[in-house]
């Protein structure tokens, strides 16, 4: 076997778990052991290689691995010069992108990043944080490493926290308001430039991303079957909103035909019924893995 064509960083914590998933769907069977940062892969043009996010933009940009996946905020934090191949909308809980947010107690009397001046405040995110109460004229703000835990220091350990957020609940939880976003992020997939002007390598993150792309596509549809008798065929298919127009193909019995599409999962409780009234029979709904468009 030859040496394989690109090296990828895999994320490490939070993101470990949905993207091994997201892999396996896309039909790149990926197993590792409890212990194991190398990972073996179905694939033997990736040599995948598990650590955290915070250091994939450097090794990329400095060429120890290909590519990578990580985080926005990571390429920002370490001021990566990289290129971003593109973007994937997935995280740990949800497929919206989070927030990097400056909150505070919630009977605290600060209402905006100015009010800060001279405090303290906790984050993972040093460097962009930093940065952006430079931004706002603020160059007092004592800006102080967290190792975790973030929501639970202020008041106490820190008068206000910037931190990730999905949905707002942990900080809601710890009686925490949001008063400033400083970014927004998603999960994206990195290269160096060398990397991405190598012909064989770019296409192989063109063909990775292809196939990533449609997994996720694939989780908002399914695909849906049902015979119909030709005279009302032109009705069933009024009612069928599809990617593209639905399959229609003779039975053996000439006066049925059977239709198949592609069609939003969340319009299958509506369409069905109604496929149903107009004489369609022996109607299937079914997954679908991959959407190509």
């Amino acid at each position: 076997m030859g040496k394989p064509l690109l090296s990828l960083g895999m994320p490490k914590g939070s993101l470990e778990e949905a993207t091994f998933s997201l892999f396996n769907k896309a039909g790149i069977n990926i197993k590792r052991g409890s212990r194991s940062y190398y990972p073996e892969c179905d694939d033997p043009e990736l040599d995948l290689i598990v650590m955290r996010p915070q250091e994939i933009p450097r090794y990329v940009e400095q060429g120890i691995i290909d590519a990578g996946i990580t985080g926005q905020d990571w390429v920002a934090e370490n001021d990566a010069d990289i290129v971003e191949v593109t973007e994937l909308h997935y995280s740990k809980a949800s497929r919206q992108k989070c927030r990097w947010v400056l909150a505070v107690p919630e009977a605290s009397p600060f209402e905006r990043a100015e009010d800060l001046a001279g405090k303290h405040v906790a984050t993972e995110l040093v460097g962009t944080t930093k940065r952006f109460f430079e931004s706002k004229g603020v160059k007092d703000v004592r800006v102080e490493f967290s190792w975790g835990a973030t929501e639970v220091k202020p008041p106490r350990l820190a008068d206000a926290i910037v931190d990730i957020t999905e949905t707002g609940s942990s900080l809601k939880a710890n009686r925490l308001r949001i008063i400033e976003t400083l970014m927004e992020t998603c999960t994206v997939i990195i290269a160096n430039k060398a990397a991405w002007s190598d012909e064989g390598k770019r296409g192989k993150l063109e063909n990775l991303t292809m196939l990533l792309h449609g997994t996720l596509d694939a989780e908002n549809y399914v695909g849906l079957k049902c015979n119909v008798e030709e005279s009302g065929l032109k009705e069933i298919i009024s009612i069928l909103p599809a990617l593209h127009n639905p399959t229609v193909s003779k039975l053996s019995d000439g006066n049925w035909c059977a239709v198949d599409t592609i069609l939003p999962a969340k319009d299958t409780k509506r369409i069905i019924p109604l496929l149903k009234r107009a004489g369609a029979s022996g109607i299937i709904e079914y997954p679908i893995s991959k959407v190509i468009a």
